[in-house]
This record gives structure tokens, C-alpha cells and sequence, in this order.
């Protein structure tokens, strides 16, 4: 309704459910030729375990998406030039990947705020790797961090820690518009294929932390999920 484009098409996608992601992708390549561009956006920052097992965090932000990407990946080899847009965020900072755990909730007070940002340097660790496997195929990738930006990311936030993000979120982040720009950059921008598998912020191409760079990590989270996805 707000762009007057009525090539809007609706597919559901419930990324807490490999099921469902297999599903979607059938349907997809049954129905749809063409695939240029994947954005893997969808996140969430609340604890608790989906149907497969795993923690719906690192399932909905990274182990979903991974499956995704992989069951489109032909389509999007056969259609290159392509892009895969992996939207991270600056909390990989505080990630902590142990590939004999993948998919495990952590332990402690803060396991939600623990997973997500493990989650988070699996996106950038995605990204990277994903971009090493498919030099020379025309499919570049790209993570990034939209900024800070009011979406109901944090609607399971504890309820004593709502009145504090709340008005913080009000106040200072940016509304999704404004964060989905640095997003439809590395979507369209022209030129950006010799940047692969980099990290981006809205300051352009910036170095993620020191994990978010460990290729060995990147490589033991990437057979990792194919085994935890069952690829």
C-alpha cells in the first residue's frame, strides 16, 4: 500500500523451524524463476528452545537463515550476479562461539543477551565464509550492522529492564526506515563486489572484532551448521 507495487508477494517463513524453512524454499524455487537478491533480516533477542531443539535465538538469527541460504544458493548462483545481505549487529563483539556447542542456550544470568550476540558473530562469520566458498560464482555477500533501531527486536526483554529500553529506544535509536538504509546499500549499491564477505556499518566497510575475523572459527561454524541443519 505505502509503494503502490503490487508485485508484493507474501510467503510464510517461520525461521524457529527448519521444517518450515525446507517448505518455503520448495515452494519458492517451484514458483519463482529469479532470485537476485536475499536479504536474511528476521531476528530475535528472546531465550527459550525451538521445535529442533536448539536455542531460538541462534535458530531464528543464524541457523535458520544459514539453511535458507544454502537451499536458495543455486538459484542464486544461476541467476548472478546476486547478493546475500546478512543483517548483524555490533553485539558479535560479546560473542563467544564454541563449535561443540553450537545451537546450545548458554548458561547464566544473561543466557537471552549471551545467545543473541553469539548468534550475531555467527552473521558475521556467515557472511565471511560464505563469500570464500563462492569466489568465482558471481553470489557476494555482505554483513551488516543497521545501527541501533526501534523494532520490537526487544518486545521479550525482561519486564524490569522494559522501562529502561523503552524510553533509551524512544530517544536515541533510529526508526526502521533509517535503519534499513546502510541494509538496501549493500543490497543495490554499485561496485561493492570486491568487498565480500566484509562487515559494513552506516560509516561504510568497517573490521569487526577480532572473532568476527577468525577464519578457522568461521570454518568450524560453517560445517557445524551443515551438520546441525542436517545438510
Amino acid at each position: 500500500q505505502d509503494t503502490g507495487n503490487n508485485q508484493v508477494q507474501f510467503m510464510h517463513l517461520d525461521l524457529a523451524s527448519l521444517r518450515s524453512v525446507r517448505a518455503f524454499a520448495s515452494t519458492f524455487l517451484r514458483q519463482e524463476p529469479q532470485l537476485h537478491l536475499l536479504i536474511n533480516n528476521a531476528g530475535v533477542s528472546a531465550g527459550g528452545t525451538t521445535e529442533d531443539g536448539f536455542s531460538l535465538p541462534f535458530q531464528v538469527n543464524h541457523l535458520g537463515h544459514f539453511l535458507l541460504t544454502q537451499l536458495l544458493l543455486e538459484r542464486l548462483r544461476s541467476c548472478a550476479p546476486s547478493r546475500v545481505v546478512i543483517v548483524a549487529s555490533s553485539a558479535h563483539c560479546a560473542g563467544r562461539l564454541r563449535p561443540e556447542s553450537l545451537g546450545r542456550p548458554p548458561s547464566g544470568l544473561f543466557s537471552a543477551f549471551q545467545d543473541y550476540c553469539d548468534s550475531k558473530l555467527a552473521n558475521v562469520l556467515h557472511a565471511r565464509e560464505l563469500a570464500t566458498r563462492e569466489q568465482g560464482t558471481q553470489v557476494t555477500c555482505y554483513a551488516v550492522h543497521p545501527g541501533f533501531v526501534n523494532t520490537s527486536l526487544f518486545r521479550h526483554a525482561p519486564l524490569w529492564l522494559k522501562p529502561l529500553l523503552l524510553p533509551l529506544a524512544w530517544l536515541l535509536f533510529l526508526d526502521a526506515s533509517e535503519g534499513a538504509r546502510v541494509v538496501l546499500d549493500c543490497a543495490t549499491q554499485d561496485g561493492l563486489e570486491p568487498l565480500s564477505g566484509r562487515y559494513f556499518t552506516d560509516c561504510g566497510p568497517r573490521l569487526p572484532w577480532p572473532a568476527g575475523r577468525d577464519d578457522r572459527l568461521a570454518r568450524a561454524l560453517w560445517e557445524g551448521s551443515e551438520r546441525l541443519v542436517a545438510l
